[in-house]
């Protein structure tokens, strides 16, 4: 296998992810991908990727990488110092980078995970039709884990992409502090009323025990009827779990299939976002929403990054014009001479 790019420094948790893997819960095994789609769908779109091409996700410390050969990439999400050879270079923009060049990062900015993506595509094995990592099960990925130090990737290098930036209006902010919608059920009758309304009422504290698995809260406790336990059924990202200690548990992008634990709520698609760019000590305070209302939510979502994406395009399309104009022009007076 070819070497593109040489991890010189893994980072924190640098592991290959897609939009995950659908249609296997019924087999027990999990959905896993990127935790946060906006942000990786946007570097699939700044170097001319279809949205689920697999990319890096960097959790708080990204690696350092050595490339071997020419190619264009993208970096968006969180704002985690990305340098060019020590030079630093713009987060939600895609750049050239040439053999024996070295990306790295420093301290976290804003946010909490970035997404390098490649023009082209990453030449890992696919496992139930999605190159996502899993780590808890070693499927998929690298060698079903992070990247360490030493690790090879092979590119598929696509050349004739141009870089982009992404229009300043589409780029989120990743406060500290965040109201997250969530929408009633599907086991909300195993609460009391006033357990539902201190869940809707009071602020909720993320707590150190935060991964991709799911994300444990503090604060209020929310009062079961009689007990916290059902019959194990189906889980989803977003699902939020309360156990007997009545403390929240939102589900994530490594979930489990099933779990025995009543859920008061599911986040909807556009939170989930906000919630993977939030740290440990960052608060979350969660508003009711209406079905009706979260599938218009969830609709416009798709059709923000369908913006983006046609955006993304016209521009890439003028300036690969502007450039073939341009040779042309060169051409001409080369042979007036």
């Amino acid at each position: 296998m070819k070497c593109s790019i040489k991890v010189i420094r893994p980072g924190v948790c640098t592991t290959i992810q897609d939009l995950g893997r659908i249609g296997y819960q019924k087999f027990g095994i999990p959905v896993a991908g990127v935790m946060d789609e906006f942000a990786a769908s946007v570097a699939n779109f700044l170097v001319g990727n279809e949205r689920n091409e697999a990319v890096l996700e960097i959790t708080y410390l990204g690696p350092t990488l050595a490339f071997q050969e020419e190619m264009l990439i993208g970096i968006a999400g969180a704002d985690v110092s990305p340098k060019l050879n020590g030079t630093p270079v713009p987060v939600w923009e895609s750049f050239t980078v040439t053999k024996d060049d070295v990306l790295s990062f420093g301290s976290v900015k804003s946010g909490v995970r970035a997404y390098i993506a490649f023009a082209g595509s990453i030449d890992v094995p696919p496992v139930n039709g999605s190159k996502s990592t899993l780590m808890k099960s070693k499927i998929g990925g690298f060698q079903g884990r992070m990247l360490q130090a030493g690790d090879e990737l092979a590119i598929c290098v696509r050349h004739g992409s141009v870089p982009q930036r992404l229009p300043a209006r589409f780029i989120p902010v990743y406060p500290h502090s965040n109201d997250i919608s969530v929408c009633l059920g599907p086991q909300d009758d195993y609460f009391t009323e006033q357990g539902i309304a201190d869940f809707f009422r009071q602020p909720y504290t993320i707590t150190a025990n935060a991964d991709r698995m799911g994300i444990r809260l503090d604060g209020a406790a929310v009062a079961h009827k009689t007990k916290a336990d059902i019959i194990s059924d189906a889980a989803v990202i977003g699902s939020i779990q309360v156990p007997a200690d009545g403390k929240p548990i939102i589900l994530m992008a490594d979930r489990q299939t099933t779990g025995g634990y009543a859920k008061i709520g599911t986040v909807i698609k556009e939170d989930i976002i906000k919630l993977a760019q939030m740290a440990s000590k960052d608060t979350v305070q969660f508003c009711r929403i209406s079905m009706e209302d979260a599938q218009q939510k969830y609709r416009a979502f798709y059709q923000k990054l369908e913006e983006i994406q046609k955006t993304l395009q016209d521009s890439r399309t003028t300036k690969m014009q502007s450039h073939t104009s341009l040779r042309d022009r060169l051409r001409h007076l080369v042979r007036r001479r």
